[in-house]
């Protein structure tokens, strides 16, 4: 019921106008948001590399609904990739289609994120391309198939793949016979029981599943979860299957389960965190609390201690 609410709630304009431009919206995204500009996530990224994880970086932002915008997105994510390569920062920057045009022209949205995977390649980089709703998701891996094929990318861009949905082990398999990169969450958009596992066990059994399918297929992955139980079942997957750590790496979210995030660093796995940042927080912020509650409950205690 919480997660229904929120993410009905994510989807509330009004909510978004308000939340975006008052401080009591901004308190509570710091959580989750490193913060508005870009020089607040690059400190972020600082600090989360000086205890040993790496990072992976993303403007907020989506349905853009001009070509101007599209531009002034894509511009950022290249400052982005000079920032990560001029410090010698271990990040690299995840992007949503949508926030590169591709309402308003696929044309211009393959042009813009292909120049930023050029410049990915120079620096020894790599683009995320992120998956969101259930309408987009066929032309997203439409999307990245093509980038992946064009000269020099191959290992270069990646996308998502979301547990909960029914079509995603067949995705996988297809993403895989081009060895494409892979970050396996479980999905955070609302979608029909008609395409979507409505139950989280079953969510959690396709993603054990296709976790497996991924750490077995010698291509780097991203295993995105924030559940100990599933990290375990993992962990005694990948010693019976003598597969090495090095061959995987679990991602998590900024600001959640920060204490998990340490340990597994301190157990020698590889560990990526997704750190936002950017004004347009709320969407992103309200599917963060739809996917785990408990969150809810956090931040209002941090609140009150304040």
């Amino acid at each position: 019921m919480l997660r229904s609410l929120f993410i009905g709630l994510s989807e509330s304009q009004r909510l978004r106008h308000f939340a975006e431009n008052s401080s009591l919206g901004l308190r509570f995204s710091s959580r989750f948001v490193a913060g508005m500009q870009l020089e607040d996530v690059i400190r972020a990224t600082e600090v989360v590399n000086g205890w040993g994880a790496s990072v992976s970086v993303d403007n907020l932002g989506e349905n853009v609904t001009n070509a101007d915008e599209s531009k002034h997105s894509a511009e950022l994510y290249h400052r982005l990739l000079d920032e990560i390569s001029t410090r010698k920062l271990n990040a690299n920057v995840s992007l949503k289609l949508t926030h590169m045009g591709l309402d308003v022209s696929e044309e211009l949205a393959f042009g813009l994120v292909t120049e930023l995977v050029d410049h990915a390649v120079r620096i020894n980089s790599f683009v995320r391309v992120d998956m969101e709703g259930s309408p987009y998701t066929q032309r997203t891996l439409d999307f990245v198939r093509q980038l992946h094929r064009l000269p020099g990318h191959a290992g270069r861009v990646g996308t998502v793949i979301q547990s909960y949905l029914y079509r995603s082990e067949k995705d996988v398999d297809e993403l895989l016979s081009e060895r494409i990169r892979i970050r396996l969450c479980k999905g955070a958009y609302k979608e029909p029981p008609e395409i979507a596992f409505p139950k989280k066990v079953d969510v959690d059994a396709n993603y054990l599943k296709l976790a497996q399918t991924l750490m077995k297929s010698g291509v780097f992955h991203g295993l995105a979860t924030h559940d100990e139980k599933i990290i375990a079942q993992l962990k005694q997957f990948a010693s019976a299957e003598n597969i090495p750590a090095s061959a995987y790496e679990f991602q998590m979210l900024y600001g959640v389960r920060r204490d998990l995030q340490q340990q597994l660093v301190r157990e020698g796995y590889g560990l990526r965190v997704y750190i936002p940042f950017g004004t347009e927080w709320y969407p992103y912020f309200m599917r963060r609390l739809a996917e785990r509650p408990a969150n809810v409950f956090f931040i209002a205690r941090q609140m009150l201690r304040k």
